[in-house]
C-alpha cells in the first residue's frame, strides 16, 4: 500500500507542480513584457490570493468540488501558480529591456516569439529549480488534505491516506503511521536538496551562502 500510495502522491505533486509552472509561466511571461492593464488585474488577482491561506483555499475548493485527485489538482494549481507568475514577471521585465531582446525586436520578431524563444531559455534554469522546489510543497499538501479527509479518499491510497489510518491505530501498531511518515519526510528532503543543488548549479552566485 506504501508503494500504491506513493505512485499517487507523487504523480499529484509532479502534474500540479507543472500545471503551475506553466500557467505562472506564461502569465508572468506577458506581465512582464506588455505591463499594463493586464499586468495590474493579474497582480491584483495574485494579491488576493496571497491574502487568504492557501490550504483555506484548497479545503474550500475540496468541499465543494469534493475528494478525488482531479478535484485535488485544481485546488492545489488555483493557489499554486501565483508564485512563479511572479517570479517570471520579474525575470521578465528585467530581461525585456536587453540588447539581445531589442535587437529581434527590430529585425521584427513577433512578441510571442521573443518571449518564448529569447526570455525564456534565459531564465529556464531557474524555473526548473523553481519547479524542483514546489513539488515537495504539493506532495505534503496533497498528504496534509487527505489526512484531514478532503484528498484522496479510502480504498484509494495515498501516504496521506495511510498516515490517517496509521494515527487511528497509533497504541497498536505504529509502524502504520511511522513507515508512510518517513516516506513523506524523506521524499520532500530529497526534493528539497534536489531543488538546492539546482539553484546552486544554476546560479553559482548562491553558492556557500548557507
Amino acid at each position: 500500500r506504501v508503494w500504491m500510495g506513493a505512485r499517487v502522491s507523487l504523480s499529484i505533486g509532479f502534474v500540479a507542480a507543472l500545471i503551475n509552472a506553466v500557467v505562472g509561466t506564461v502569465l508572468g511571461g506577458f506581465c512582464g513584457y506588455y505591463g499594463g492593464k493586464l499586468d495590474m488585474i493579474v497582480m491584483r488577482i495574485i494579491d488576493i490570493i496571497y491574502g487568504i491561506p492557501s490550504l483555506i483555499v484548497c479545503i474550500l475548493v475540496m468541499v465543494v468540488l469534493g475528494a478525488g485527485i482531479q478535484s485535488l489538482i485544481i485546488a492545489m494549481v488555483i493557489v499554486g501558480w501565483t508564485g512563479t507568475c511572479r517570479f517570471t514577471r520579474g525575470e521578465v521585465y528585467r530581461l525585456k529591456e536587453q540588447e539581445f531582446v531589442l535587437a529581434a525586436r527590430v529585425m521584427g520578431e513577433s512578441t510571442f516569439k521573443i518571449i518564448v524563444q529569447e526570455i525564456i531559455p534565459n531564465i529556464m534554469g531557474l524555473l526548473i529549480t523553481n519547479l524542483t522546489m514546489a513539488i515537495p510543497s504539493a506532495i505534503f499538501q496533497e498528504a496534509f488534505l487527505s489526512y484531514i479527509g478532503l484528498g484522496i479518499a479510502p480504498p484509494d491510497a495515498s501516504w496521506g491516506v495511510l498516515a490517517k489510518e496509521g494515527a487511528q491505530l497509533l497504541n497498536v501498531a505504529p509502524h502504520l503511521l511511522f513507515v508512510p511518515a518517513f516516506f513523506i519526510c524523506t521524499t520532500v528532503l530529497a526534493l528539497n536538496q534536489l531543488g538546492n543543488g539546482l539553484r546552486d548549479a544554476f546560479d553559482p552566485r548562491m553558492r556557500g551562502t548557507e
